[in-house]
C-alpha cells in the first residue's frame, strides 16, 4: 500500500507491505472560528482573571508577548492578531507592547520569514525582538540547582508577560509550549545549557509526554516560574496546522490542561516492537533542517527492536544546519558513541547529538533528503537513499520473511508506545 507522509511544504510517499500499521495520531477537526476561539479564551480562561482585567483599570505599563519561532508550526497568523486587538481593546497602545521571537540557540528569522511567521500587518505595526541567546541583553532572575537563569531583559522588565506556543510531545522535554517559551526559548546560552545538560537528557524520564520528574522539565518550569508570564496561551492544532483547540490562563494550570488535551491525541500503543520503521518529522517547519529531524528518529525508536531499521524522511531544506555545534560535533564523531558523549560538562547542541547517538547504538538510520548532500548525511552516521520505497524493500529484503513494519507519517506528533 502506498502512504502519504509528511514531508517538507508539499509531502510525499512509499510503498511499503499491506500488513504494515500505519500509526496516526488523532486529527481533530479545526474550531468553527479559530479567532473567535481565541478571543474565548482569553475571555474565560482555563482559570485565573481574563487578559482585560490584567491590563484594565488605567493599565500604563509594558506588555511582553512570547511567540515561537520558525522552527514551530505555531499558527502565528492566527493567534496574535485577537491577542493584539483584546490589548489594544483594553486600551494599551502599540508602542507599550513588545512581541518576542523565542528562538533558544536556534537561527533568527530573516525580514522575509519574519513577515511569514506573524504577517506584515503585524511586523509593521509593533516592535518586535528576535531573541539571541548569545546576546548581551539577559537579565538575572534567579538560581535553579545552583545555577543562574539568565532571561531576555525584554520579558522581565515588562510588566506583563504573556506566552503563547503550540503544544506536541517532545523528545526530551515530555511537551513543548507552557513554560518552554521562557526557557530555554528567551533564555542566555549558559541556561539552555543546563536545561540540556548530559545527564538529564541522559535520564530515562526525558521522554516524551512525561513532565513531572522529567529533569530537563523540572528545570524548565523552575526557571520560567521565577519571572513567570501572568499568561499563558497553547493552542493544539492538526494536520493540516489548524487549530482545534485554545487553553488560556496562568502557568501550570493552562498548560496542563493543553498537555492532557494533546496527549489523548497523539499516544498511540502498539503490541510489540517492529523490526523497520518508517519515520518523518512532521513536514515544513519542523524538519527544516537535520537538527531538528532527529526528532523524528527517536520518536522511531520507541517501537523499534534493538537492532531494527528506521527509514526516516525529512526535508532539511536549511541543511543541517552547517557551520553550527551540531555540525562540528557530527564532523568530529567515528561512532554513535562519540555523539552520546562522556563528557562532564553540558556543550551547545550536545543534547541533539546525544540523543542521535542514542538511536544510532540501537538501530540503523537511512536518511531521504532533498536537503542535505550524501556527505552530509553520511558524516551523521547515516545512510542516505534516493528512493524510499526501495529503500524500504532493501531493508525488508534484509530482515526475513515477515518483518513487522509501522509507520509514523506524522514522526514525532505521534507518540507510539508498546504496550507493557
Amino acid at each position: 500500500m502506498r502512504v502519504e507522509l509528511a514531508y517538507g511544504r508539499n509531502g510525499t510517499s512509499v510503498e511499503v507491505p499491506d500488513h504494515a500499521e500505519v500509526i496516526l495520531p488523532v486529527d481533530a477537526p479545526e474550531l468553527p472560528d479559530e479567532t473567535s476561539a481565541v478571543r474565548d479564551a482569553l475571555a474565560r480562561p482555563v482559570t485565573g482573571p481574563p487578559l482585560r482585567d490584567l491590563v484594565g483599570g488605567g493599565f500604563s505599563g509594558r506588555v511582553a508577548v512570547v511567540f515561537p519561532d520558525l522552527t514551530r508550526p505555531m499558527p502565528n497568523r492566527t493567534v496574535l492578531p485577537p491577542l493584539l486587538e483584546e490589548l489594544a481593546g483594553a486600551g494599551v497602545p502599540d508602542e507599550r507592547i513588545v512581541l518576542l521571537c523565542a528562538t533558544g540557540t536556534h537561527r533568527r528569522a530573516t525580514a522575509a520569514e519574519m513577515r511569514e511567521l506573524v504577517g506584515s500587518e503585524v511586523v509593521a505595526r509593533y516592535r518586535i525582538v528576535d531573541h539571541d541567546a548569545d546576546g548581551d541583553d539577559h537579565v538575572e532572575v534567579g538560581k535553579v540547582d545552583g545555577v543562574r537563569v539568565r532571561l531576555q531583559r525584554d520579558y522581565v522588565e515588562s510588566d506583563v508577560r504573556i506566552v503563547t506556543g503550540f503544544v506536541e510531545p517532545h523528545f526530551f522535554a515530555g511537551f513543548s509550549g507552557g513554560p518552554k517559551g521562557v526557557c530555554p526559548g528567551l533564555a542566555a546560552t549558559e541556561t539552555i545549557l543546563e536545561a540540556h545538560h548530559p545527564r538529564r537528557i541522559a535520564d530515562p524520564r526525558a521522554t516524551f509526554c512525561t513532565r513531572h520528574g522529567n529533569p530537563v522539565h523540572d528545570f524548565v518550569r523552575a526557571a520560567t516560574a521565577l519571572a513567570p508570564p501572568l499568561l499563558s496561551i497553547d493552542v493544539a492544532i492538526n494536520r493540516e496546522r489548524r487549530v482545534t483547540a485554545v487553553f488560556a490562563g496562568p502557568l501550570p494550570a493552562a498548560h496542563d490542561a493543553a498537555c492532557a488535551h494533546v496527549a489523548a491525541a497523539a499516544v498511540r500503543e502498539v503490541g510489540a516492537p517492529f523490526d523497520l520503521v518508517v519515520s518523518t518529522n512532521g513536514g515544513h517547519p519542523l524538519d527544516r533542517n537535520l537538527y531538528q529531524a532527529v526528532k523524528g528518529m527517536a520518536a522511531a525508536d520507541r517501537i523499534l527492536r534493538e537492532g531494527g531499521t528506521v527509514v526516516m524522511a525529512a526535508a532539511c531544506e536549511d541543511g543541517v544546519p552547517a557551520g553550527g555545534a551540531f555540525a562540528r560535533l557530527l564532523a568530529e564523531a567515528r561512532a554513535p558513541s562519540d555523539l552520546v558523549g562522556a563528557r562532564a560538562g553540558p556543550e551547545l547542541d550536545r543534547w541533539q547529538a546525544q540523543v542521535l547517538g542514542r538511536v544510532l547504538g540501537r538501530a540503523e538510520v537511512l536518511l531521504h533528503s532533498d536537503g542535505l548532500e550524501e556527505r552530509d548525511v553520511r558524516a551523521a552516521l547515516l545512510v542516505p537513499v534516493d528512493d524510499l520505497t526501495a529503500a524500504v524493500g532493501d531493508a525488508l529484503a534484509r530482515l526475513g520473511p515477515t518483518p513487522r513494519v509501522a509507520v509514523l507519517p506524522e514522526g514525532p506528533l505521534t507518540v507510539a508506545t508498546v504496550r507493557a
